[in-house]
């Protein structure tokens, strides 16, 4: 069986993130598709950061913290960012060229946080139960 992967047609593996998506552009939410999602999958975890922001600021920024559950997708719950915001917030780089980091997780449960939760509840909630996880990486420049 194929290794669980996350894709999208608006960018590529490593490559530039297209302005429009970017926090001071027009915000809009890259789309995502999940490939090879492992059998027992009931639900998936999406956490987008910036680790080089560590070096400007003093933490790995979140831009978007999002699960659904699956296959129907009819519930998705977004965490708070690092601007305060639910929902996607783009990339926004302080200082030149950084790297975004868009890591899902299989989960063989739907998560019952609410609406707001941080990035550590997500973390600790899907403790013990992720089936698999992939990775999309990809640049951006303000």
């Amino acid at each position: 069986m194929s290794k669980f992967s996350i894709i999208s047609n608006d960018f590529n593996e490593g490559e530039e993130i297209p302005k429009e998506f970017g926090y001071k552009f027009e915000n809009k939410e890259p789309k995502l598709v999940f490939k090879n999602i492992p059998e027992g999958t009931k639900s998936i975890g999406l956490i987008m950061d910036d680790p080089d922001a560590m070096a400007a600021v003093g933490k790995i920024w979140v831009h978007w913290l999002q699960y659904f559950n699956y296959p129907s997708q009819n519930l998705i719950i977004e965490g708070k960012t690092d601007f305060g915001e639910i929902g996607y917030g783009g990339p926004a780089p302080p200082n030149g060229r950084h790297t975004y980091i868009f890591k899902a997780y299989a989960l063989d449960i739907v998560p019952a946080l609410k609406k707001g939760y941080s990035k550590l509840e997500l973390e600790n909630t899907m403790k013990g139960h992720i089936l698999a996880e992939a990775k999309l990486t990809g640049t951006f420049t303000p």
